[in-house]
Formats: C-alpha cells, structure tokens, sequence
C-alpha cells in the first residue's frame, strides 16, 4: 500500500491585500484559476484525478462545497468528486494531509489540494435581532401588519456586523487573534523594538525574493489588467515607519501594530499531489514528498504557540530533529507569535512556558523563512497552509537543501507542523 505522498506540481495566485488588486474576485475564482492553471502546466487529464480538495475558512454562503464548484469550473470532470475541508489557518495543510491519509487507505492516487480564501468578500451579516424583525415582515400578510413590522426596526437593526471580526474572534477565549498576541508578546517578554525588527527583516527578504516568488506565481488578468505581484510586500519600509505605527489591539500599553503582523490578503493555491507509481506515470519530475505531519492543541488564548507542541509532534514521528531541517517555515501571524515560538522552542527559561519539558532547539535565521512571511506577504487564511509547503518545496530545489518544517499556529488553539524533502 502506498504511504508516501508526493508534492508533483503546484501554483498561487499573487497575493494581494484585502480590498485591493483581487478583491473582485471571489473565493471560487481564485481557486478556479490556480486549479486551471495547475492542469495547463502539468498537462494530465483531469479526468484521472481521484479527488479534489481545498481548505476554505470563510466558505462564501453560494459556493457551499467551494471544492467542488472550484474543481467544474475549472474544467474537471463530472465523476471526480470534491471535498473542502476547514481547520481555520491550517485549512491548506488539511487539504494536503487528508489527500494522504485518503491515498493511504487506498482512496484514491493523484489529488489536486490547496486553499482559497477572499478576505474581501466576507460578509456583513445582520444582527439576530434584525433578522428575527425581517422574518416576521416576512410573514406580514395585510398592508397593517406589514406597516407594524416595519416599525418596530430601529436604526441599530441596519448596522451590520462585519463577518471579518467575527471570524479573527475566538469565543471560547473572548479574545481575537491580536489580543493573543499580545498575551504572548508579554508572557514571552517580547519587546516592541524586537518585533518591529523582525517586521523590518521579513519585508527586507520578501523584497529580494521577488524572482523567486514568480517561479511560484500564476498572473491573473483580469478587466484588462494583469496582477501577477504580491501587493504587500513594501518597498520602502523602515523601522523609522514602523515606530509610528500605534498598537491597535492594546492601545494604552500593547505593542502588536499592523506593521508587525501579518496582512489581511485575498489568494489561492492549488498542488498536484499523489503516489510516486502516478508521478512517474506523468512523467513529471516532483517538487518534493511528505515525511510526517502531526496536529496538537493549545490553549486558544496562546493560539499563538501552536507551532511547538505540534513541531514537537511531528519531529517524534518522523525521527528528525530541528537540526534535520535545512530550512524552517514558520507561519507569520504576528511578530511577536514567531518570536514567542523560538524562545518557547529554544530557550529553556520560556520552554516550560510553552508546554515543553525541555527545549528542541534552536533555528537559526539564516534557516527561518528565507524569503520573508506572511507580515510582508499577507496570510489568506485558507491558503496560507499551502502556500508554505510551496514556498519551502521551491526554495529546496533553488538551494540544494533537503528537508524542510513547515508550520504554523492555529486561531482556536491548534498547530500543523510537516515535514518536508526534497527528491
């Protein structure tokens, strides 16, 4: 039985911020076109996939199986069914291992997997009470009682709440996913300066990284235009720029500003994954093959240190270490989350804090997102996941390394961290 998984092909959509270059475009249309242009480019028959699978977290209301409305609109095939699948900010890394886990039970070879979100298109929902007040305008039968109803709404009833805020809260902490960082930013003795600078340096790779990105990146054309650039990626930041930036989720004393997290972005990505036996078939060289992954959970009011237990995890599984990894992923959520992550992983003062016996070990920077994160490229929730193994897998076969960890934490409390190689 085949147990190896193995990453053939994959394609993104540039990433771009919320309300800018793809906002047009909804969550379907994304996928849609990274799934278009993952066939063109490899060339199989779509007609042989044995499913396919993206990872969502705002599932628009009109494109419920988004998986399955991506998958025809792209062109495969009635018979191949879809699945979409939702582990908040892993959701991209979910499709990827349920392809495994379904090839590992003999359900099928070959998959397309990724992640879709559009940020942009979020929803602004009514209030329960709104709602309650037009379903029983609804039901009005006679010109009186349609006149009662209408009375009774009040100005509040037509002020929506933004489903965006809703979705970076977690009820069961109370808290969205700035105030997380905030609490780890302060339990991790994280300083404003040390986050600002670690801010500076993701934007300093991602602007170098440019070329390497394209390798990546399938433009999209749209209304007579070409986006084929991730957007958030600044020019000219400085450190100067970001000590100006006020906190916005503590305002009084926080330290967690928007140049120091990661950006609200819409973007899509779509692998070709499957068995070796398929990969050979197609006669397609492969990016890379799945070692071992592993899930965990965390307190969701540290969301943020995820990425360790679940480091942790997979390292026991597979029998690597951090040493084993010629470069590390590590999902920028906020500044302050990745630098609570190394200390908690690293330091044996803050390992215990995070949930360790004892430290795993160091990543050196020179190993540690190599081409900037998700502060400078943005982090479409849905795709993100994917995205890293992507990056990672690419930037293995630029620079002759081996093995990579891609990882990252969670909105709910969670990790995902996968091992990664090379062919």
């Amino acid at each position: 039985m085949n147990t190896t998984l193995y990453i053939i092909a994959g394609v993104r959509t540039p990433f771009t911020r919320i309300g800018t270059d793809l906002a047009e475009l909804c969550a379907s249309d994304l996928g849609r076109h990274v799934t278009a242009a993952l066939l063109a480019q490899t060339g199989i028959d779509p007609g042989e996939l044995s499913e396919v699978i993206f990872g969502c977290v705002g599932q628009p209301a009109d494109a419920v199986n988004l998986s399955r409305v991506i998958a025809l609109r792209a062109g495969v095939p009635p018979h191949v069914p879809a699945a979409t699948v939702h582990r908040n900010c892993a959701s991209g890394m979910e499709a990827i291992t349920s392809a495994h886990q379904r090839m590992c039970t003999g359900h099928g070879d070959l998959f397309i997997v990724g992640g879709t979100e559009s940020m942009s298109n979020y929803p602004l929902l009514y209030r329960h009470s709104a709602v309650a007040k037009f379903t029983e305008l609804a039901k009005a039968k006679s010109t009186t009682d349609r006149m009662l109803s209408i009375a009774n709404f009040r100005p509040a009833d037509f002020t929506p709440v933004a489903g965006l805020k809703l979705g970076l809260s977690d009820p069961i902490s109370g808290l969205n996913m700035g105030e997380t960082a905030e609490v780890l930013a302060n339990e991790f003795d994280i300083s404003r300066e040390a986050q600002d600078a670690f801010a500076q340096h993701s934007q300093h790779k991602a602007r170098h990284a440019r070329k390497y990105f394209n390798e990546e990146i399938e433009p999209i054309h749209h209304q007579g235009k070409t986006y084929a650039l991730d957007n958030g990626i600044r020019e000219n930041s400085s450190i100067e720029k970001l000590r100006q930036l006020k906190p916005v989720f503590d305002p009084k004393s926080g330290t967690v500003t928007p140049g120091n997290s990661s950006q609200i972005t819409d973007g899509a990505v779509a692998l070709l994954v499957g068995t070796e036996q398929r990969a050979e078939q197609l006669g397609i060289e492969p990016l890379g093959r799945l070692i071992d992954y592993a899930y965990t959970g965390c307190d969701p009011k540290r969301m943020g240190l995820g990425p360790v237990k679940a480091i942790r995890a997979a390292n026991a599984r597979s029998g690597l270490t951090l040493e084993d990894a010629d470069l590390v992923e590590i999902n920028e959520a906020f500044a302050a989350q990745v630098l609570a992550v190394l200390k908690g992983l690293g330091d044996e003062k803050y390992a215990e804090r995070a949930g360790l016996e004892s430290p795993l070990g160091e990543i050196p920077d020179e190993k540690l997102n190599r081409y900037g994160g998700a502060i400078a490229l943005g982090h479409p929730v849905g795709a993100t996941g994917a995205r890293l193994v992507l990056t990672a897998l690419k930037q293995l076969k630029q620079t002759g390394g081996k093995r990579a960890l891609a990882t990252l934490c969670v909105g709910g409390g969670q990790g995902a961290a996968l091992w990664l190689e090379r062919i």
